[in-house]
């Protein structure tokens, strides 16, 4: 069984000890009943990974010797999922699952058909709950590099996302393409549309077209926004030889 992986939440990673307090001490302590002689990794979200011995863990404190440290390179191809806003915590349980499949950038998108939005006096509160649950699913994960949540685009910042990547997809229930059937990149950045429930605009789509994006279906049956990333995800992860 791998070791659990822990947050550095701005603990020093350099030195032949590390100290875990705060809430991530407390969830490490408490939470998870970590205790002294476990195995146990740290990691900075962004590739670096200290695996480590527990020498202390009482109330929000738990010390760790340092046994290893290694960078774990960013993974080829980048894949990001642009995902249209969900009503509910829809929106983070697709957040939860793309992290646990290995999605690298996770975009979301006021869609047009969109029901849920973030209006500016909730824009922020709403990003930081799919932070939230992209660190939470990172740890049970345990991925040495957390996937990137970036602010919420536009149609318009969608389009030119796509136009830049190596490989642009929108996932369309109707589209003549099986994803499992196209050939995909095995280097440089794989970008995926999920639109949301009810479905992706005419207009959308002409412009998504036009920054060279290729519509592709999952399957016979039509998956929940909530789901459609991780599934098509892992599709792209098998596809690419990441998986």
């Amino acid at each position: 069984m791998t070791a659990p992986v822990f947050l550095a939440d701005g603990a020093d990673l350099s030195g032949d000890v590390i100290v875990l307090t705060g809430l991530e001490g407390r969830h490490a302590a408490t939470v998870r009943r970590i205790r002294p002689g476990e195995r146990a990794d740290v990691t900075d979200g962004k590739g670096l990974l200290a695996e480590c011995v527990v020498t202390a863990a009482a109330g929000s404190r738990v010390e760790l010797r340092v046994r290893a440290r290694r960078e774990v390179p960013a993974p080829e191809p980048r894949i990001s999922v642009v995902q249209a806003l969900a009503k509910g915590d829809r929106a983070e349980l697709a957040v939860e699952t793309m992290t646990e499949v290995g999605v690298d950038v996770i975009v979301p998108w006021a869609a047009e058909r969109s029901v849920a939005r973030w209006p500016a006096d909730r824009a922020a509160k709403s990003l930081a709950r799919w932070r939230s649950a992209a660190r939470e699913a990172s740890k049970q994960a345990r991925r040495p590099r957390m996937p990137e949540v970036t602010e919420a685009a536009s149609s318009a910042g969608v389009a030119t996302l796509l136009a830049g990547a190596v490989c642009a997809i929108v996932l369309e229930p109707a589209a003549a393409q099986a994803l499992s059937r196209l050939a995909v990149p095995v280097s440089g950045d794989i970008v995926l549309v999920v639109g949301p429930e009810g479905g992706i605009s005419p207009v959308e789509m002409a412009a998504f077209a036009d920054a060279g994006a290729i519509a592709a279906r999952l399957g016979e049956s039509v998956l929940r926004t909530s789901t459609a990333g991780a599934v098509a995800a892992a599709v792209l992860m098998t596809a690419t030889g990441r998986w």
